[in-house]
């Protein structure tokens, strides 16, 4: 019997989007299989990340279902503070997160979520807490946590000095590797630990990871 299809992770794309804070995170997603779709406002107009990349979505954002989606992910960008332009995208991870789907915000997507008053109830981190209480409609500061990255059920947040914490975290919420091959993964990408490599390699000859 075959197994069911894995559904794919959506990258949520938009100009200045923040590319250095999902790289960990979508590549070692699909190297290990995973289909990572991104979206933006519209399919045919391509966005320029705070690189300078251009990027083509695969979907717009109005098609996106949640049913269709194992994760959205929601990156960092300028946007994020200097409009509201971007509050769709926050009302989308809405949308997920009543429908049971996960979401994973970083750095100034979670401006973006603590204005939508998804961190209100939830337990979630930041790149400082006193920047999320400047966010209008912001009731979450009792849960705010120092912390390098943060899940609570489906929702995952992290600051933007922490990509490889954010991917740990999102690896974690979607059985990529097992715990021991994911903490030796964190070891290598985020300590630079030597002892780290060689289970790594280990885990992959034997298809174990």
């Amino acid at each position: 019997m075959s197994e069911t299809p894995r559904k794919p992770v959506h990258l949520a794309v938009y100009d200045t989007y923040a590319d250095w804070e999902t790289g960990h995170t979508t590549a070692h997603l699909t190297q290990r299989g995973h289909v990572v779709h991104t979206v933006g406002f519209d399919a045919a107009q391509p966005v320029t990340t705070m690189g300078g990349l251009r990027i083509q979505p695969d979907l717009a954002l109005a098609d996106l279902r949640p049913e269709d989606s194992s994760l959205l992910i929601l990156t960092g960008a300028s946007l994020w503070d200097t409009s509201e332009e971007l509050a769709p995208f926050a009302a989308k991870a809405k949308e997920f997160l009543a429908a049971g789907v996960p979401v994973a915000a970083i750095c100034g997507a979670t401006a973006g979520l603590a204005r939508e008053g998804l961190l209100d109830g939830r337990t979630h981190t930041s790149g400082a807490s006193f920047y999320l209480a400047e966010q209008p409609g912001y009731g979450g500061g009792d849960h705010y946590v120092e912390a390098d990255a943060v899940t609570d059920g489906d929702l995952i947040t992290a600051g933007p000095t922490e990509p490889v914490a954010f991917a740990r975290e999102v690896f974690a919420r979607l059985d990529v590797y097992k715990p021991d091959v994911l903490d030796a993964w964190y070891g290598l990408f985020h300590d630079s630990d030597p002892d780290a490599y060689p289970v790594l390699m280990a885990a992959s000859a034997a298809g174990d990871a």
